[in-house]
């Protein structure tokens, strides 16, 4: 597939001003003014030319904390929450996704978190995953942390972890650190981020124990990777620190994200080092002062479009910057070396917005999922 996108305005994420956009076999393979494309008409090859006039062209986004099959159970076995569909991402502009197990791991299990991750790329996204869930020992498909990442072809690393939460196993610095040290080892032998993803709790400890591993132990900061930091007030200027130390943390983005980024930003958090991301179709619990179940909702991955589309709007932070938190920054820390950026030889994972910043096309490997506002790729099942 030849894909001409004409006369939009590139972000990169930075500004690279009004360019066409040239896509062949999944690729973008330039970017420049007035591209010719007689050479593909003349020999009959067809090109699909998308008009990009008046609209703004980004990367996809990627989402790095989805519950692809579902989370919650914590209200019981009526609150597991429903499985992501194809249309959620398109929808969202998120061309890549990453997923994992939260709470359950009664009922969700990782060799169908890899069956979701494997569907989903049929059906015409990037999938990925993490071995593991909120408890340790940590569960695992092949028996071992090291060897899931290194023989599973999807698994990137291990999430999510869950400290300073009543729902967690009360793991000691110590455990921590060794799930830390072989999911590192996995990354490393097998050329991929092996990252921990922790899971951040409202509970005493804030992310002491993060600090105490950077402390204490031979472990690289590039490997530990916090989310949910926009919890409280208290941890998002704990991990504004983290990134003074090389720590890349991510914000889950709900209705005060702009809020969240501002105070992240005051207290000298790295806007380098800061992603984004949209728990979708994890459970949202609210609990009382005892610990007992106050209501649920469902996350959704809309919310990650939704949360950069109102800082957009409301520029307190400039664009490009809000951008690289859903683009470049998480590809980096999960060494996606072909992800988040609209360049040659980078995969054609393409969002164009119209000037009402409403999401008009999205593009992913070359594919065009929605053009002009209309979704083209639905679900095997979908009508």
């Amino acid at each position: 597939m030849i894909i001409l996108i004409t006369d939009a305005h590139v972000f990169n994420p930075e500004d690279k001003g009004i360019n066409d956009v040239l896509i062949v076999g999944g690729k973008v393979v330039d970017i420049s003014r007035e591209i010719d494309v007689e050479q593909y008409l003349k020999l009959n090859i067809p090109v699909n030319i998308i008009a990009g006039e008046g609209k703004i062209l980004t990367p996809g986004f990627i989402d790095p904390h989805v519950h692809l099959i579902g989370g919650g159970g914590e209200g019981g076995y009526h609150t597991r929450t429903p499985e992501t569909h194809i249309t959620d991402f398109v929808n969202a502009g998120i061309t890549t996704a990453v997923g994992l197990l939260g709470t359950d791991k009664s009922s969700r299990h990782l060799e169908s978190l890899y069956a979701k991750t494997k569907a989903l790329t049929k059906e015409g996204m990037t999938a990925l995953m993490y071995t593991g869930n909120y408890q340790l020992p940590v569960p695992t498909i092949t028996g071992s942390i090291e060897k899931d990442i290194y023989f599973i072809d999807t698994v990137i690393g291990t999430a999510e972890v869950a400290v300073s939460d009543h729902r967690s196993s009360q793991p000691t610095t110590e455990e921590l650190s060794k799930v830390v040290a072989e999911t590192r080892v996995g990354g490393m032998t097998s050329g991929k981020a092996g990252v921990t993803h922790f899971h951040t709790g409202g509970g005493k400890k804030g992310l002491s124990q993060l600090f105490e591993l950077l402390d204490n132990y031979d472990l690289p900061p590039s490997n530990i990777y916090p989310t949910h930091v926009n919890r409280t007030r208290n941890l998002i200027t704990e991990s504004a620190a983290l990134t003074g130390r090389g720590v890349t943390v991510d914000m889950t983005v709900g209705e005060n994200i702009m809020e969240d980024v501002r105070e992240f930003i005051n207290d000298g958090g790295s806007m380098d080092l800061l992603t984004l991301s949209s728990d979708g179709n994890g459970s949202l619990p609210v609990f009382n002062s005892d610990g007992s179940l106050s209501h649920l909702d469902v996350a959704k991955p809309e919310t990650l479009l939704i949360g950069v589309v109102e800082m957009w709007k409301e520029g307190a932070v400039p664009f490009e910057t809000i951008l690289k938190t859903v683009t470049v920054n998480t590809a980096e820390v999960l060494q996606l070396p072909d992800k988040g950026r609209v360049s040659p030889m980078y995969d054609a994972d393409v969002l164009l917005f119209d000037s009402d910043y409403q999401l008009d096309t999205v593009i992913a490997g070359g594919e065009v999922l929605k053009q002009y506002g209309s979704t083209i790729v639905k679900g095997t099942f979908s009508k």
